[in-house]
């Protein structure tokens, strides 16, 4: 079990991705620039996807354009791309990092990016080559890695599989991905220990969403797996817009407030998470599902 967990804030992206009509651009730099205050050092800016399908990632190269310069080792800008022209759109941009997903299952990837699984995966790889020959790092999503809403289960087996060939291909992470917000504590072990010996000496991380009020504890679990790295969105907004039903992300200071509270360091600041969830809830004009937000951290 690592003491220090690296926290990648994705509400930029994953979090604003599933919202109804538009969050304007000078917002979404607003909550890149708060999460930065709060002590993010990765985060998810854009992703470089066709704007019909994704309509609030519209915006990508705009937002890209006016982000606080930052060197890689200070803040990685990171653009999630899902094809070769997603990925030559992101290298043009002054992001540090392109993320890559391949999709466990055939009927989520047909949905989710027109391919098949294998084909997601061929897709994965030559984005980490492109990354890697332009001279940005480089990491790769297996999503609905713990069930498929149109598939149904997924085993530890096809996972590890998976993770066995993005590995040869170089990433400096694969993630595993609860798209949907199925998984439980021991599948999430189950599935993180397969993957760990697929893929020997890559770091693993996690992306889990709260559908089922699971997620919490699905990351912790992660941590006392090895896991290095775990995903969160500032008060828990996000969702797929291709997966049905599905809900936000873990919320960033809900899994502060408990790895905080472990003895398990993230370098993130828990008042500064807080005072982003509840700056959002005002832009937004709604409460959003974060709860340390609203509770507020231990008393004093």
């Amino acid at each position: 079990m690592n003491t220090s967990i690296e926290m990648v804030e994705v509400s930029a992206r994953d979090g604003l991705q599933n919202e109804p009509g538009f969050f304007p651009t000078s917002d979404k730099l607003e909550l890149i620039s708060r999460a930065i205050a709060a002590g993010s050092k990765r985060i998810e800016v854009a992703s470089f996807v066709h704007p019909g399908r994704v309509p609030q990632m519209a915006d990508a190269e705009a937002v890209c354009a006016a982000l606080p310069k930052r060197s890689r080792e200070d803040v990685t800008y990171i653009g999630l791309t899902l094809n070769k022209r997603g990925a030559l759109r992101a290298l043009e941009t002054q992001v540090h990092e392109l993320g890559s997903v391949v999709c466990a299952t055939d009927g989520f990837g047909t949905r989710n990016q027109g391919r098949t699984s294998d084909e997601t995966l061929e897709d994965a790889i030559e984005i980490i080559r492109l990354a890697k020959e332009h001279g940005r790092s480089a990491q790769a999503t297996i999503s609905v890695a713990f069930g498929c809403p149109f598939d149904g289960e997924v085993s530890a087996s096809r996972v590890a599989e998976i993770a066995r060939r993005l590995a040869a291909a170089g990433p400096r992470e694969i993630a595993l991905g609860d798209t949907i917000g199925v998984a439980v504590p021991n599948q999430v072990k189950a599935v993180v220990a397969a993957a760990k010996v697929a893929a020997p000496g890559i770091p693993i991380r996690l992306h889990f969403h709260d559908t089922r009020n699971t997620a919490v504890a699905n990351a912790w679990a992660g941590v006392e797996m090895g896991a290095a790295t775990l995903d969160a969105s500032i008060a828990g907004i996000g969702g797929c817009p291709f997966a049905p039903n599905a809900t936000g992300n873990v919320a960033t200071e809900d899994l502060q407030y408990m790895l905080q509270r472990s003895g398990v360091e993230t370098g993130l600041r828990l008042d500064g998470l807080i005072d982003a969830a509840k700056w959002l809830s005002s832009k937004m004009g709604r409460t959003l599902p974060g709860l340390v937000s609203r509770a507020g951290g231990f008393p004093k």
